[in-house]
């Protein structure tokens, strides 16, 4: 076998093996599988919620040589995705752990940014040259994890994604995301980051405009038989129920009736924070989740981050971005 077979060969087994987390480019819309949220990146995304939670956000600049300022955006969910931030500075190999109640710079002194007391929503890493820079010189080298620790006794954890970790960048042929629960968790928190300008360029994210930011998905459920059920249209945005433009980007998107940050998966898993279900009436407590993109509404530099949240409401809890290639035969889709 010569090395441009066994080349071949080594691509197309990471790109249907490989578990990682998929950003969905704006246009295309095909997948593009990323292989490690450990791995450095320009820039960070990550979910944190203070309603009954604590969350802290630890960022690492890896580079050993250069400093640089990281510009921290936080988009507020139940506050009509309100942007508050701020730049920070951090040298060489400097690591800083973020209070999201007590939001403290890198220096130790206050931000200037205090969130509601029930806030929830993004938060964005960028690093850059300067603070009046759009770039970082193409470098890579800002590495984070989050903790959502929760009143009732469960965390959820896990390292936050950046769009540039892409060994192979080649697109997927595919617009299906894929997770799997049981029923040894009983609430669930399906979390969709629906980021603009999220690109190789830039000082930062944008999704200031709810209705040019958003994904619509179908949504469908296989039991342990691989036996599917077809569930609903869902749209990503971020709105919670109490947003005026929810009836707006319904009717400007279209092909959905329901529109939210964060959902539950089905009646047997239903969500921790009271959210829509993405399938209701549904009461399967073991299976995988499949979500079908049908349109992204996010500009060229547009990402689709999901984080899935399991619990049992006490002791246990698991936060993941790791989507699988889809597994489920084609033939057996529905919706």
């Amino acid at each position: 076998m010569n090395l441009k077979n066994l080349f071949s060969i080594i691509i197309l087994a990471l790109l249907f093996i490989v578990p990682g987390p998929i950003d969905v480019e704006a246009g295309v819309q095909n997948a593009t599988l990323n292989f490690d949220t450990d791995r450095s990146g320009r820039q960070l995304h990550a979910f944190f919620d203070l309603r009954d939670r604590e969350s802290y956000m630890q960022v690492t600049n890896t580079d050993t040589v250069n400093p640089y300022f990281v510009h921290m955006q936080i988009f507020t969910v139940n506050a009509n995705c309100t942007e508050n931030d701020f730049f920070d500075l951090y040298t060489p190999t400097d690591t800083h752990v973020y209070n999201m109640r007590d939001i403290l710079s890198n220096d130790s002194n206050p931000s200037g940014v205090v969130l509601p007391a029930d806030a929830y929503g993004i938060v964005v890493f960028t690093a850059l040259d300067s603070i009046n820079s759009t770039n970082s010189g193409g470098n890579i080298f800002l590495i984070g994890n989050s903790r959502v620790v929760d009143n009732s006794g469960y965390e959820y954890r896990t390292n936050m994604t950046t769009p540039e970790v892409l060994i192979f960048p080649l697109p997927v042929p595919s617009r299906v995301l894929t997770f799997n629960y049981n029923q040894e968790n009983t609430l669930s928190d399906i979390v969709g980051l629906t980021l603009d300008d999220a690109g190789p360029a830039g000082n930062g994210v944008t999704v200031d405009d709810l209705q040019d930011a958003v994904i619509l998905a179908d949504v469908d459920i296989f039991d342990l038989n691989e036996t599917p059920f077809s569930c609903r249209n869902v749209i990503f945005a971020c709105v919670d129920e109490n947003s005026p433009r929810i009836s707006e980007i319904l009717e400007d998107i279209g092909g959905a009736s329901v529109v939210n940050f964060e959902y539950g998966i089905n009646e047997a898993i239903p969500s921790s924070k009271n959210a829509p279900l993405l399938c209701p009436n549904n009461i399967i407590d073991e299976g995988i989740v499949r979500l079908t993109i049908l349109d992204s509404e996010l500009n060229n530099g547009g990402r689709f981050v999901v984080f899935v949240g399991l619990n049992n409401g006490n002791g246990r809890g698991t936060m993941d971005s790791h989507w699988r290639q889809n597994r489920v035969p084609v033939m057996m889709g529905g919706g």
